[in-house]
């Protein structure tokens, strides 16, 4: 049964070696279990419920990877959008997280349209490169920025906008510790490095009393309460989160062409043009999992690049895949320790993530300015303004204007043109 539905001796591998590698891509991004919930409860959301919510959606896109596609890639919900989630759309624009789940839930629509329809190529066609790769080097820096904030490490200041905190403190302590565990671990190549740095961060912080330890540590495994089919569409009927909409889908839209391509050349999965066989069939999978996250209550799901640890392990097939998905189901019953990890134990694992998210850098072109200052626009201004959106834009309307100004309009995809003008507007209405 294995071989008829992974094709085991066709790619070279063992269903041992299947199930170690899943193993390791488990280990190297179980931290978003812990994470992900932390950082919704900030937008007002039930952190057990969140938990769940994480793992349910998790296990089903990967589980769909696995079997659509075939392929060894995991997913779940993306570190950088679940940050929009709460500190752009949330806290940003005043709505409530009911809301913020519509928004994605519509957005994982657009995108099963996209994988059905064939437009994606189109849409991926019509960004400028700059943008594709400063947005990921924009979202890891807004990463570790909100990783520093939730430390103490960067306070906010009436006259300099930030500032050093008060590093005295057991909050800021414990979290500079777990950074330079978690560095030292990722340094030394440990698998599940920033998962287990969170682990010992969290004992700490429990033993000092910085934070509280769970009362349980686990329950029986049931659905989230609060969160299942809490979505709000009414929210969206006034137009105003359309650029929300629309900004989801951006960036999962490339972060998830950006992973596939990227980890299926590691496998040696792309044809001669650099195309990765079958990967509407991936798309699919990852746009069925951020609707049915929005449905249980969670973030938009995504593919993560901490799949190449398990390619790197040997995982060539689906059946790598469905083996995360299964861990992470079993992991759903710890979902009262995962809801009790404190922000000072996050934190590290928000910092070192988003520094590993900055290697992107050497793929933009600063030689030249119609495209290095729209990558440098796209990549500063997620941070600086505390929205994905607002740097994305910035860098679309930056690259076609320079490209006007200087006579080299004929450059401009007509679709990039169409898109440009809504941000403007869009930008001009903030």
């Amino acid at each position: 049964m294995l071989e008829t539905v992974f094709h085991l001796r066709e790619r070279s591998t063992t269903p041992a070696t299947e199930l170690r590698a899943g193993l390791t891509t488990f280990l190297t991004m179980a931290y978003i279990l812990v994470v992900n919930p932390h950082v919704l409860s900030q937008a007002g959301m039930p952190a057990r419920d969140v938990a769940v919510a994480t793992a349910l959606a998790a296990a089903t896109a990967t589980i769909l990877m696995g079997l659509l596609a075939n392929y060894p890639f995991a997913l779940a919900p993306g570190m950088g959008l679940n940050a929009y989630f709460t500190y752009g759309v949330v806290q940003g624009l005043g709505v409530t997280w009911q809301v913020a789940l519509g928004a994605v839930f519509v957005e994982g629509l657009l995108f099963l349209a996209l994988a059905a329809t064939g437009a994606r190529t189109a849409l991926l066609g019509a960004i400028p490169r700059p943008v594709k790769v400063a947005t990921t080097v924009g979202i890891g820096l807004f990463l570790a920025l909100i990783g520093f904030e939730n430390a103490g490490i960067v306070v906010g200041h009436p006259e300099t906008l930030v500032s050093l905190g008060e590093l005295r403190t057991a909050e800021a302590g414990l979290a500079l510790a777990g950074l330079l565990l978690v560095a030292a671990l990722l340094a030394a190549r440990v698998r599940g490095g920033i998962l287990l740095g969170i682990a010992a961060t969290t004992v700490a912080a429990w033993a000092a009393g910085v934070a509280d330890p769970p009362t349980t540590f686990v329950s029986a495994p049931s659905l989230p309460s609060r969160t299942l089919l809490a979505l709000d569409l009414h929210g969206l009927a006034s137009g105003t989160l359309i650029p929300v909409i629309l900004a989801f889908l951006f960036v999962d839209v490339f972060d998830t062409a950006g992973t596939l391509v990227g980890v299926g050349r590691v496998a040696g999965f792309l044809d001669r043009d650099g195309n990765l066989p079958r990967a509407d069939r991936a798309f699919l999978a990852d746009a069925t999992g951020t609707a049915l996250g929005a449905l249980v209550g969670t973030s938009t799901v995504t593919t993560y690049i901490e799949s190449a640890t398990g390619v790197e392990d040997g995982g060539r097939t689906g059946m790598t895949a469905v083996t995360v998905a299964v861990l992470f189901l079993l992991a759903i019953p710890f979902a009262p320790v995962l809801a009790a990890v404190p922000a000072v134990a996050t934190a590290p694992a928000l910092i070192a993530v988003g520094a590993l998210m900055l290697g992107g850098v050497r793929d933009q072109d600063w030689s030249d300015p119609a495209d290095a200052i729209p990558g440098f626009l796209t990549l500063v201004l997620m941070p600086l303004t505390y929205s994905i959106a607002t740097g994305i834009s910035f860098g679309l309307v930056s690259w076609v204007a320079i490209r006007v100004l200087t006579g080299r309009w004929r450059e401009v995809p007509p679709l990039l043109a169409v898109l440009t003008a809504a941000l403007v507007v869009f930008l001009g209405y903030r």
